[in-house]
């Protein structure tokens, strides 16, 4: 191997490390400025006989019952699980992008999707444990509605583990795996508007502005959000795992489990129902969304001019 090819290699690596250290920490900002439409966001989607009001209300209500730092529980959790899922989402985004498309080449569209979707597999194969865990410990001390909703009571990330390996088995830590590979299709989505709307903006050499890259990321984020909701609100309900749902174990029965689940919230609330939280999840994952890209293209300019390479946005 030549002293160019493997400097190359080198320079690869850094490079891929730069953008998922920079994603993960856009993202861990992000979120924890937008936690609280977080908040209200998983209540509605669990707590079906809670009534879905305007997420001001709802916060304040919440805040009024269970005191203002509830607001923010789980936090801890979310933004660990968050960090390592960025960190490798955008890992392997980018060496994909390094190895598909290259330093000379140009994507597209169609690249950028399948891109995405191989990402977002990875990523939901090597961090759904750590998502179940932190959707249990989220709505721990919650004051449900729906009264066959029980509570749980762990003392922290190691020993929601370790209870949940003991009473439920190793294979609950995978609760829902099957619904979020199915919507590895939103962060796929986003990419691809997110990707295209950056080229078309730099067109010419063209430096974009914080705004737009904002007004990217927000608009990306709100396409991909809406068109995967339903199977977000059932990723939601199997990751608690108190759904009551049955059916065999496998594909088959995971399949059966997101069909049942999907019945039975139209028969229950109508098709409206499997909405039900989207005001708070578009303010929540839109801005989140938007800010996170902000600070990912800012650290990673900023880096780059540090390490002293021309990067353009031509990606």
């Amino acid at each position: 191997m030549s002293d160019n090819a493997a400097s190359a290699i080198s320079l690869l690596s850094y490079e891929t490390l730069v953008h998922a250290v920079a994603g993960a920490v856009g993202s861990m900002t992000a979120m924890s400025v937008f936690f609280p439409l977080d908040t209200a966001r998983i209540r509605l989607q669990v707590d079906e006989n809670r009534k879905s009001k305007s997420t001001v209300i709802l916060l304040a209500e919440i805040a009024k019952e269970e005191g203002l730092l509830s607001l923010y529980r789980g936090w801890f959790p979310v933004i660990s699980s968050l960090c390592c899922s960025n960190f490798v989402y955008f890992y392997t985004f980018n060496t994909l992008k390094q190895v598909m498309v290259g330093n000379q080449g140009r994507s597209r569209p169609g690249k950028d999707l399948l891109m995405g979707f191989i990402s977002g597999a990875v990523n939901v194969l090597l961090t759904t444990p750590m998502w179940v865990v932190n959707t249990r410990l989220k709505l721990q001390g919650a004051k449900f509605r729906n009264e066959d909703l029980q509570q749980t009571h762990y003392r922290g990330i190691f020993d929601a583990f370790s209870q949940i390996i003991a009473s439920e088995g190793v294979g609950t830590l995978w609760n829902g795996t099957l619904p979020s590979l199915m919507l590895v299709f939103n962060p796929a989505v986003v990419f691809m508007f997110y990707e295209a709307m950056k080229r078309r903006a730099g067109r010419g050499g063209r430096k974009i502005t914080s705004a737009e890259i904002f007004l990217i990321g927000a608009v990306a984020k709100a396409i991909a959000t809406t068109a995967t909701y339903p199977l977000q609100t059932i990723q939601a309900i199997l990751r608690f795992g108190q759904h009551k749902a049955e059916g065999k174990g496998g594909l088959l029965g995971s399949l059966r489990n997101i069909v049942y689940l999907l019945m039975d919230r139209i028969k229950r609330h109508g098709v409206l129902g499997l909405y039900k939280g989207l005001e708070a999840k578009l303010l929540q994952t839109v801005l989140t969304a938007a800010l996170m890209f902000v600070v990912y293209e800012k650290i990673t300019a900023a880096t780059f001019k540090v390490m002293g390479i021309n990067k353009k946005l031509k990606h």
